[in-house]
């Protein structure tokens, strides 16, 4: 008889039962349902998301009034003067500057000077191709088209939200 033959037949594998489970899937079946109840009252806790329509981080106080504040100006669409509105422009910018910079006495400053100064303090902006904000309110009768009005708007609200 040769060694072959005095082995034993193999376990058909149809013949292992799968219950009962070995002892690691009971320990498996209680821990599972504990740790989804742990992580629902853990995300329960964390404070709720605002919905907002700007993706920005929340705003301190003075450049909410400033944004608030822009957003209400009358825009000078229509070949209107924009004299005014380049005034109430600076004067935003002003305010901002003399609340945020108070030792810089950058709220004297006018002309190139004064676009230096912002762009100093917020190059995103890129205040400082808008000759039109310092010299738009001595002109005479300034009008500025649609595109120009709505560059300088959001060159202002970007200056306002990112300054340092």
């Amino acid at each position: 008889m040769s060694t072959l033959e005095q082995l034993e037949p193999l376990i058909a594998p149809a013949s292992i039962s799968w219950w009962p489970p070995a002892p690691g899937w009971w320990l498996l079946a209680v821990l599972v349902p504990l740790l989804i109840w742990l992580g629902v009252r853990l995300l329960r806790r964390l404070p709720a998301k605002k919905a907002s329509s700007t993706p920005s981080p929340e705003l301190e106080p003075l450049r909410q009034a400033a944004l608030y504040e822009l957003e209400r100006l009358t825009k000078p669409y229509d070949g209107s003067d924009a004299g005014p509105w380049l005034q109430q422009l600076n004067g935003i910018l002003k305010r901002l500057c003399r609340e945020r910079y108070p030792q810089s006495q950058s709220h004297t400053l006018s002309s190139r000077a004064w676009l230096a100064f912002l762009d100093s303090r917020c190059p995103a902006a890129g205040l400082t191709r808008w000759m039109i904000l310092v010299e738009g309110t001595y002109r005479p009768r300034c009008t500025l088209d649609d595109q120009a009005i709505d560059g300088l708007q959001q060159a202002v609200s970007t200056w306002i939200r990112k300054h340092v």
